[in-house]
């Protein structure tokens, strides 16, 4: 899907410009110059111009640092002592039609105040990723109420904010069908439903309590109002256990597999952290434990290298790999030495459970913890 960066691109290339520079050291940090420059060009903050010398930084128009050029962005304030190239009519009349990416706050009132202030945290957060890749703009709140707009330290006048039910927001857009993220859904989110013109993404943090399973109520209330509503869950390895629960990572998700064209997988492993990779740490450990009977005693024993297997497609650390072990009252022992245990020990069912049995008590001092 084209970005920003995708039409400043394009409108430089018909101006004849293939590299961009600046009068100032302010882009030089940036990861992403050309989004970077497209955005603040949009939000009319500045221009490129043609410039009479050379500036020192400048780009190309893939991004990789090149010596000067003769054409750079400038903050409005200098615009008018240039010869204007790009500014920000010239990208408004080149954008795509982007999907909507909707905050439902229709469960708002059963938040408590930290909670309420985690929403609106995370809605700034969306705001500053859809930046990275479109303009922000296209992020709009529902069911939005003076409460929100006072806790709201983001620029609201830079989304939509609306009063309103979303069904309502949704007919005046002229969008008469939704991707509903629900992690109770059947179906998977994938390519095929990108199409879609607006993606419901969240309203709802700490999903315990009064608010379990409220994600498909919005789904029921929109289908009501006449919206075709396609719910869709994200899955990490075809399980939903690890998957970041924040509205903030579940978007930037999203965008990883639209926009960057990344699988599913991928995309969940970049927008996780340590906390969610614990949580499926926790399921995933106890599937491979192989239980010990030592002089009556049980050890719950699993591989040492499962940690470097697990670390490829979660993101945990070896504190992390320890933690769970504690949490879940296992040991990790090297595959050499459970091949050791194995060979002195002998397989038996104890109460409809495999068990390896040793008899020498000296076997117990092979388990410990790492």
């Amino acid at each position: 899907m084209e970005t920003l960066a995708d039409v400043f691109r394009d409108a430089l290339r018909k101006r004849g410009v293939e590299r961009v520079g600046a009068l100032s050291k302010r882009f030089r940090k940036s990861r992403n110059v050309l989004q970077d420059m497209a955005i603040e060009v949009f939000y009319g903050k500045g221009a490129v111009v043609r410039v009479p010398e050379k500036t020192v930084f400048a780009w190309d128009l893939s991004g990789r640092r090149v010596e000067g050029s003769h054409y750079a962005y400038v903050p409005s304030c200098m615009v008018r002592k240039f010869e204007t190239v790009v500014e920000k009519e010239d990208l408004v009349e080149r954008l795509p039609e982007w999907p909507r990416f909707i905050i439902d706050l229709y469960h708002w009132g059963k938040h408590s105040q930290n909670e309420k202030g985690k929403i609106c945290l995370q809605a700034i957060q969306c705001y500053g990723l859809l930046r990275d890749y479109f303009t922000g703009g296209e992020l709009a709140v529902t069911w939005a109420n003076d409460e929100f707009r006072r806790m709201y330290n983001g620029p609201l006048d830079r989304i939509t904010v609306y009063d309103g039910p979303t069904s309502e927001f949704l007919r005046e857009e002229g969008i008469g069908e939704v991707v509903l993220l629900d992690p109770w859904a059947d179906e998977v989110l994938s390519e095929k439903d990108f199409d879609a013109k607006a993606f419901i993404i969240g309203g709802i943090v700490d999903t315990g309590g009064t608010k379990k399973k409220t994600t498909p109520k919005i789904g029921e209330e929109l289908e009501r109002a006449g919206i075709r509503v396609r719910r869709r869950k994200i899955v990490l390895k075809g399980d939903v256990v690890g998957v970041p629960d924040r509205i903030n990572r579940i978007l930037g998700i999203i965008l990883k597999m639209m926009v960057e064209g990344k699988g599913m997988d991928e995309a969940v492993y970049e927008m996780q952290e340590p906390l969610h990779a614990r949580w499926r740490l926790r399921k995933e450990l106890p599937k491979h434990a192989i239980h010990y009977k030592v002089d009556g005693r049980t050890y719950r024993i699993v591989e040492k290298e499962l940690f470097d297997e697990y670390s490829k497609w979660l993101k945990i650390r070896w504190e992390d790999f320890v933690k769970v072990l504690r949490e879940l009252d296992l040991i990790a022992l090297e595959r050499k030495r459970i091949h050791h245990l194995n060979k002195i020990s002998n397989a038996r069912i104890i109460n409809g459970k495999a068990y390896r049995v040793l008899l020498l008590k000296k076997a117990a001092m092979l388990c410990y913890n790492c």
